[in-house]
C-alpha cells in the first residue's frame, strides 16, 4: 500500500527524516538527519581530499570535471526523475534543469584554467625594478546550502564553479530534496574515485544547515529566503567565514508601446507560471504602457487559460512544492483583491481559498490534497499591496498600467529585491538603455531569463535579493582568494623602500613624482 502524508513535507525522528512527494503524498524516502559531528567528519574528509585536488594541474581537474558531466549526461534520466519525484515539477521540466546544468558545469571546467590562471600586472614607473602578478587560490572547503525549487541547477553555479577552482564543497541539500543532492555527489565518486569525498552531501534541515555553518569551511554559499540568509549569515559573522547569498526575488517586466504583444505575453507568461512560479528570478509584476496594457492583459489571460495545471506529461506545471507556500499565495491574492485588485483569471473563490484545478485547495484534516494552483493573473493591484513588495512564488502575475516609461522603472526600482528583470521593446538598442536605468543584477531585452542560460553571465542581486555572484569569471573568482606576488629583477637606482636613502634623495624623488602626475 502507497504510504501518504498530510503534507508534502520531510518528517523527522531523532535520527533520521522522510520525504514525500510534493504531488501524490507517496512515501519517497528516508535519509539521515546529520548532527554537527556528522557534518565535521565529511568537513576533515573533504579538507584532507581537497589537498590532493588543488595540487593537481588545472588541465587534470577539468579532465575529471568534463567526466563527471559525462556521467550526469549518461544518468540524465535518473537524475530528472529524482528532481522530478521530489519537486513535483513535470519530467521534461526536470530533463531541461539537468541539461542546463551540464551546459554551466561544462564552462566552469573549461574555463578555470584561463580565468584563475596566473596574471602578469603591469608596474609602475618608481616600481620598474619588479615583475607583478596575481594568482587565485582556492579558499579550501566550501559549504553549500542549497534550495528545493532547482535543487540541481542552483547549487550547482556553487558546487560546479568552487569545485572548477580548485576546493572541496560540503553540500546541505533542502530538506525536501535530498535525493538530489545524495545522487550528485555518487555520480561524483563514481566518476573521480581517487577524489571520493571531495563533494560531499550532508542531509537535514535547519540544524544541519546551521552545523554546516559552524563547521570551520572557509565559505558558505547560501541559496534561500532573506531572513534565513540573515540567520545563517550571523553564524558566519561569528568566525568571519565569507558568505554568499542568492535570496528571493520580485522580478520585473516593462512593455513599451511599440513591444511585440504576442511576444511580451508569451514570455511573461512561461516566466510567471513555469515551475508553479517558483523561481527566484520568475515574473511576478508588469508595468506595461497605458496605451497597450488591455490589450497586453487579455494576451496574458488567453496563453495562461490554456495551460493544464496537475500530473502527467501534458501538465504545463505541477504541484507547489513547499505546502506552506499556498497560503502565502493565498494571502497576496486575497489581500491584492480587497485591496482594489481586480483578478482577470483565477483568484479567491467564496472561501478566500485560490482555485487549483476547478476545486478550493483547503480540504478535509485528514485529506491527502495535491497544492496545485492555477493561474492567476491580476492587474490595478495598490503598488503598496503584499503582492506588489513581497515574493509571492507561485503562480501569480500583475499587470500593471503605467503613464510611460519612468514611471515603469520607478516602479520596477522601487522593489526591495533587485534580482533580475526583463524589457520589451520594438528597439533592442532601446530596450537596452532602459535595461541600464533598471538596479537588477541581471536583465534580459526582449526575453525572460534570457541570462540563466549563459554561463559566461555572472549572476546574483542586491539589497533583499542577496550579494555576490555565481556563474562566469565572477563566479570562479568568488570561490578564491587572490595572492597578489611582486618579484625584484633587480636592484632599483634609488632603494626608497630603505632606511640608507638620504633624505635629499628621497626628496629628488618626490618633486619628480608631483612634477609627473601634475601633468594632464
Amino acid at each position: 500500500m502507497t504510504e501518504t502524508a498530510p503534507a508534502a513535507a520531510p518528517r523527522a525522528t531523532a535520527s533520521t527524516f522522510t520525504t514525500y512527494s510534493p504531488a501524490t503524498g507517496e512515501r519517497l524516502a528516508e535519509y539521515p538527519a546529520h548532527g554537527p559531528e556528522d557534518v565535521a567528519r565529511a568537513v576533515a574528509r573533504a579538507r584532507t581530499t581537497q589537498a590532493g585536488w588543488a595540487a593537481l594541474p588545472a588541465s587534470r581537474r577539468r579532465e575529471l570535471l568534463l567526466r563527471w558531466k559525462k556521467a550526469l549526461a549518461d544518468d540524465l534520466d535518473t537524475v530528472a526523475r529524482t528532481i522530478a519525484r521530489e519537486t513535483g515539477k513535470p519530467a521534461g521540466d526536470a530533463a531541461l534543469e539537468v541539461v542546463l546544468t551540464l551546459e554551466h558545469l561544462a564552462w566552469a571546467a573549461r574555463n578555470a584554467p584561463r580565468v584563475l590562471g596566473r596574471r602578469r600586472v603591469r608596474t609602475g614607473l618608481f616600481t620598474v625594478h619588479q615583475r607583478a602578478s596575481l594568482v587565485h587560490r582556492p579558499l579550501g572547503v566550501v559549504g553549500v546550502i542549497g534550495p528545493w525549487n532547482y535543487p540541481l541547477y542552483t547549487p550547482m553555479g556553487s558546487i560546479g564553479y568552487a569545485l572548477a577552482a580548485g576546493n572541496a564543497v560540503v553540500f546541505k541539500p533542502s530538506e525536501l530534496t535530498p535525493g538530489t543532492g545524495v545522487l550528485l555527489a555518487e555520480l561524483f565518486d563514481s566518476a573521480a574515485p581517487e577524489h571520493a569525498g571531495l563533494l560531499a552531501a550532508v542531509t537535514g534541515a535547519a540544524a544541519t544547515g546551521d552545523a554546516l555553518a559552524r563547521s570551520g569551511v572557509d565559505k558558505v554559499a547560501f541559496t534561500g529566503s532573506p531572513g534565513t540568509a540573515r540567520k545563517v549569515m550571523a553564524v558566519c559573522a561569528r568566525t568571519l567565514t565569507p558568505f554568499l547569498a542568492e535570496c528571493g526575488g520580485k522580478d520585473a517586466v516593462i512593455v513599451t508601446a511599440d513591444a511585440d504583444l504576442d511576444a511580451a505575453a508569451d514570455a511573461i507568461v512561461w516566466g510567471a507560471l513555469s515551475n508553479a512560479g517558483q523561481t527566484c528570478a520568475g515574473v511576478e509584476r508588469v508595468y506595461a504602457m497605458r496605451e497597450v496594457h488591455e490589450e497586453l492583459c487579455a494576451r496574458v489571460v488567453d496563453k495562461a487559460a490554456a495551460l493544464r495545471t496537475g500530473a502527467g506529461a501534458d501538465a504545463a506545471y505541477g504541484p507547489m512544492t513547499l505546502p506552506g507556500q499556498v497560503a502565502v499565495v493565498e494571502r497576496h491574492v486575497s489581500g491584492a483583491v480587497a485591496a482594489g485588485g481586480r483578478a482577470l483569471l483565477g483568484g479567491p473563490d467564496a472561501s478566500g481559498a485560490v482555485a487549483a484545478g476547478g476545486r478550493a485547495l483547503l480540504g478535509g484534516p485528514d485529506a491527502v490534497r495535491a497544492p496545485y494552483v492555477a493561474p492567476v493573473v491580476l492587474t490595478e493591484v495598490p503598488e503598496d499591496a503584499p503582492a506588489m513588495t513581497e515574493e509571492t512564488f507561485g503562480p501569480v502575475v500583475t499587470v500593471n498600467a503605467v503613464a510611460g516609461v519612468d514611471e515603469a522603472v520607478e516602479r520596477a526600482n522601487a522593489s526591495r529585491y533587485a534580482l533580475g528583470a526583463a524589457v520589451f521593446c520594438g528597439s533592442g538598442r532601446t530596450g537596452a538603455a532602459i535595461a541600464a536605468r533598471l538596479r537588477a543584477g541581471a536583465v534580459s531585452v526582449n526575453s525572460v531569463l534570457g541570462f540563466a542560460a549563459v554561463p559566461a553571465l555572472p549572476f546574483g542581486g542586491s539589497k533583499d535579493s542577496g550579494f555576490g555572484r555565481i556563474h562566469g569569471e565572477e563566479g570562479l573568482r568568488a570561490f578564491t582568494s587572490v595572492q597578489s606576488v611582486t618579484v625584484q629583477r633587480f636592484a632599483p637606482a634609488v632603494a626608497l623602500t630603505s632606511f640608507a636613502v638620504p633624505a635629499a634623495t628621497r626628496e629628488r624623488a618626490v618633486r619628480l613624482a608631483r612634477a609627473l602626475h601634475r601633468r594632464r
